[in-house]
């Protein structure tokens, strides 16, 4: 295991790999993690067109379906006898009686875990924020109890992420998401209040019920000191003796500036004026009914994306700037961008090269001056090799090395894509040309096993099939001089805006990608929504307008 972090960086691989190679113990202040709920439902990411509108283009980013395989059968094999904590074996092991094997246990153990090793890497001070929904949640808190141990949970607080939606003729819509939230150690964890700022046009908060005439709210506050052994702070004040707050001159002084009242008509115990416009504002609860979701220019097309001031709030709560922030499952990187503008180092990991790519987009797009890396994507040809392994991965890494949108099969789903009109392509370009808003597409095909001419030949039918403007042909093996030949014999496509030839079938192998070689042709759009630019905050945000 490294002995140190390396900040701002993106980790391409299976989590629970990184989490072991790269993260070292009690290095992180806050892990915030938003993994698939085990709702058995799909995610496609959409991309949108050159014009940026939605397109119809999308791809299966992930399912969220668990299957009691042999991985998690060694999971759960790990967890009964080899894991740190026994008191999680023992629960897994007893959950297992209970359900069997069966998609839940299979989540079960392959989150427990996972977090097993997020609290190995939380700092004794630190905080895990787990997002889930209803469908494992009473599950997972159980495991986290295991872990974590109950008394540093914390809080479950409750989402209301949109309207209630959908048919649920049998049940009440769901329209929320809970949110785990557990500390290292609940005596030393760092903690810093949140408030939302009292809105004056707004109906004051129900204990601040009395109104002075100039308009003030104001509630009355106990004046008693809860300690009754303290003789120094026993006098009588008012006609009354009692052990009170603050010492009598303190109370003299708060008397004479109209802040002490005696209700009942004079009769009863003084008490303390405190106004609302004096406070920091309104204590955040447990329920966040005040964010909505993600919506307009925030939005990206990506499933479960979840917005900016959620992240905001939890990384504030529980971070100072220069803190270490940790999303295990970074998706389109919300977590990310919240950490980067609130000045935190941050570290994110996916499993899926379309999710790294879209965050590295997304993190340009937003903080144009960023700085940061990317770990296990391929550098040079014998990384490339190792990544075409994994067909798919390697295809989607490819295509994000020129901007294409990706289409055509997915692990989860082979077939997807690869009927009618997609038939032989990979991934798509566009760019403008001709006419005002018309726009010429681009075939792209990658393959990573061995080529030859007949490949050539195929994607020039491709090509001419859908009309397309140019074929790319995308190789991992040196193609041969037959196939070097073939993409001459085309005649070339012609820009009517740039007046310029462009080759109408164009071979590059991953090698010459990697040297920084493109396709040519007119510049092309990203198939990515555009993330809007990023202010960074200059310090902490504590309080937040009340909607």
């Amino acid at each position: 295991m490294g002995s140190t972090l390396q900040s701002n960086t993106l980790y391409y691989g299976d989590n629970l790999e990184v989490l072991r190679k790269y993260i070292p113990n009690e290095s992180i202040d806050l892990v915030y993690l938003d993994p698939p709920f085990n709702s058995k439902a799909d995610y496609n990411i959409l991309f949108k067109e050159s014009t940026g509108e939605q397109s119809a283009a999308q791809i299966q980013a992930f399912s969220d379906f668990w299957h009691w395989d042999i991985e998690a059968r060694h999971a759960y094999d790990y967890l009964t006898t080899s894991a740190p904590s026994q008191d999680t074996g023992n629960l897994i092991e007893a959950i297992f009686k209970f359900l069997g094997k069966n998609d839940m246990m299979a989540y079960l153990v392959m989150m427990a875990e996972r977090l097993l090793d997020l609290h190995r890497v939380l700092k004794p001070t630190g905080s895990l924020f787990l997002h889930c929904d209803s469908t494992a949640s009473h599950y997972l808190k159980l495991v986290m109890d295991s872990i974590f141990l109950p008394n540093n949970f914390r809080n479950e607080v409750v989402w209301k992420r949109s309207h209630p939606k959908g048919h649920a003729f049998t049940r009440f819509a769901n329209n929320h998401d809970n949110i785990l939230v557990y500390a290292k150690d609940a005596r030393k964890v760092k903690w810093k209040m949140s408030y939302k700022e009292y809105d004056p046009n707004a109906e004051p908060p129900s204990q601040y019920t009395h109104q002075d005439p100039d308009g003030r709210w104001y509630t009355l506050d106990n004046l008693l000191n809860p300690n009754p052994d303290r003789p120094n702070l026993t006098y009588e004040f008012k006609g009354i003796t009692r052990v009170w707050r603050w010492t009598k001159e303190r109370m003299l002084e708060e008397d004479a500036k109209g802040r002490i009242v005696v209700p009942r008509d004079g009769k009863g115990i003084p008490r303390y004026k405190r106004y609302l416009d004096e406070q920091e504002g309104i204590p955040i609860g447990d329920f966040w009914g005040d964010i909505d979701y993600v919506k307009g220019d925030e939005r990206l097309g990506y499933p479960t994306q979840k917005p900016v001031a959620l992240l905001e709030r939890i990384v504030n709560a529980t971070t100072d700037e220069g803190d270490w922030v940790l999303d295990p499952f970074c998706g389109c990187g919300t977590a990310i961008i919240a950490a980067e503008k609130l000045g935190r180092h941050w570290i994110g990991i996916d499993v899926t090269y379309l999710a790294i790519n879209l965050v590295k987009n997304r993190v340009k797009d937003s903080f144009p001056l960023a700085k940061f890396m990317v770990e296990g994507e391929p550098r040079d040809l014998g990384a490339a090799e190792e990544l075409a392994k994994n067909r798919y991965q390697f295809q989607w890494w490819v295509l994000s090395l020129i901007h294409a949108i990706p289409v055509g099969s997915t692990p989860a789903k082979p077939q997807v894509g690869r009927k009618g009109a997609d038939e032989g392509v990979d991934g798509w370009l566009r760019f403008a040309d001709g006419p005002e808003g018309h726009v010429e597409r681009v075939v792209v095909q990658v393959k990573s096993g061995h080529v030859g001419l007949k490949d050539i030949r195929e994607l020039r039918d491709v090509v001419g099939k859908q009309k397309a403007a140019i074929g790319v042909f995308i190789t991992l093996e040196e193609p041969t001089s037959d196939m070097v030949k073939e993409t001459k014999v085309t005649d070339p496509y012609i820009s009517p805006r740039w007046n310029h030839e462009y080759p109408k079938i164009q071979m590059l192998t991953v090698e010459e990608l990697l040297q920084g070689k493109k396709p040519d042709m007119p510049t092309t759009v990203s198939p990515f929504q555009e993330a809007p630019k990023v202010e960074k905050s200059k310090k902490p945000i504590q309080q937040e307008k009340l909607a």
